[in-house]
């Protein structure tokens, strides 16, 4: 019986995001697994977290930059630590090296922020998230989080290949860990019995206000002025200010916020509408769709990771859009992928042309309903060879052996992380 250590960057709300299913499930497999579990985490408390005490947790609140970490950490002794993102593992492996040398560091990246990041700055820039610059200052963070750990648990196999064929990541410290996702529902409402568009995110995460924004000023309207009864239901955990008052009965743009089922929104719905200019990792609102038999509207961004074969990517993850709808029929997406840049007149155009079919066309929307169930068996097939548990194990028997064959590993540890750990002790000396 292993005892396992997580170190949270926020609470797990599953019920919120992708990355939160994903951390539940990485809890919930090492409990199967019959670990001893301890979730530690400096977030604040969430309205909408999942509850870890009843699920056999030990739960327990720390300090940034402290000294304290140091002592509970070395009281606890864990055999396993995860941490959550790249800058937990800033934040806390050094004490967990220093205080428990043994224990095996695990990062879970939930998607690769830095990936994200830059192809933000690439949509502001130029308008295009393939025209992404790779070698930012946060990918020299990410990556050397990455390596500087024992396995890093890695959402997409977009993203597997991205490590290795571009940053030389080896593949021995990597783990594809996809999202784990529930089975379709065998009974949901037909054609005539669904209403209305949906859109469903996180506000809180950059891509989904960014989706919001974008049909907003662009998509909506003219979708609205093809279906003059249609609405667009905007649904998402954190609905700021700025994002409620988007709220217009007249317009059919009807922010609802937080969704306590998802289930039922997604299935009553014709159609989910996830226009993603930017992002990475896995879009879990794309495949709570498939599950629901509700198609969706999407771009490669949001294809990226489920279907393998909807974009052209090479190692650098560049993508040419002039190729993404030519691939969509061998793609068989469940719905339609439409150009990322939303602001082109006849991108515009395409979205129309691909919501009006869907939402007046029960034979275009049959075959889109057929789709989801059979894409949605494909990605979950894509497994890993060796399962999360049973690779933790392995390497915990063998950690020695395995640090061996890791120069990059030690090379990173000898010289770097000081400036973090030096910062966090200044930090720490001047609060006192």
């Amino acid at each position: 019986m292993l005892n396992v250590v997580v170190v949270g960057y926020v609470w797990p709300e599953p019920n919120s995001s992708a990355a939160g299913q994903n951390m539940l499930s990485i809890i919930e497999r090492c409990l199967a697994a019959n670990f001893n579990v301890t979730f530690l985490t400096a977030a604040t408390d969430s309205e909408h977290k999942a509850d870890l005490l009843t699920m056999g947790v030990n739960v327990q609140s720390v300090a940034l930059n402290c000294s304290s970490f140091n002592a509970l950490i070395a009281d606890i002794a864990p055999d396993v630590v995860v941490f959550d993102r790249y800058m937990t593992e800033e934040q806390f492996s050094w004490r967990v090296k220093e205080v428990c040398p043994n224990a095996l560091r695990v990062l879970n990246t939930e998607d690769l922020h830095s990936l994200r990041h830059a192809r933000h700055e690439a949509v502001k820039k130029h308008g295009d998230a393939s025209l992404a610059h790779l070698h930012t200052e946060l990918a020299q963070r990410e990556i050397a989080s990455i390596i500087r750990s024992d396995l890093t648990l890695v959402i997409s196999k977009k993203e597997m290949a991205l490590l290795t064929e571009h940053y030389g990541v080896p593949s021995a410290q990597l783990q594809y860990h996809p999202l784990v996702v529930g089975p379709s529902i065998s009974s949901t409402p037909s054609f005539e019995q669904r209403s209305h568009f949906i859109h469903i995110g996180n506000f809180r995460h950059a891509p989904n206000w960014d989706a919001v924004l974008q049909l907003k000023q662009h998509l909506w309207p003219s979708i609205k002025k093809a279906l003059p009864h249609a609405e667009l239901h905007i649904y998402g955990a954190y609905p700021p200010k700025k994002a409620t008052q988007l709220h217009n009965e007249k317009q059919g743009f009807l922010v609802k916020g937080w969704a306590s089922d998802v289930e039922s929104v997604m299935m009553n719905a014709k159609a989910l509408i996830a226009p993603l200019r930017f992002g990475a990792g896995i879009k879990g609102k794309l495949l709570d769709a498939m599950r629901c038999g509700t198609p969706s509207i999407t771009t490669w961004i949001g294809a990226e990771g489920i279907a393998e074969d909807s974009v052209d990517v090479d190692s650098g993850m560049n993508v040419k859009p002039e190729k993404e709808v030519k691939n969509l029929q061998s793609a068989q997406w469940p719905g339609a992928l439409c150009d990322a840049d939303i602001t082109d007149s006849s991108v515009i155009r395409d979205y129309v042309e691909r919501a009006v079919a869907l939402y007046e066309d029960e034979k275009v929307w049959n075959l889109a309903n057929k789709h989801t169930a059979s894409l949605l068996d494909e990605f979950k097939q894509q497994q890993p060879e060796v399962p999360l548990i049973e690779r933790i194990n392995e390497l915990k028997q063998g950690l020695d052996k395995h640090r061996d064959t890791l120069f990059m590993q030690s090379l990173l540890w000898h010289q770097t992380l000081a400036a973090s750990k030096y910062m966090s002790q200044w930090i720490e000396a001047k609060s006192k």
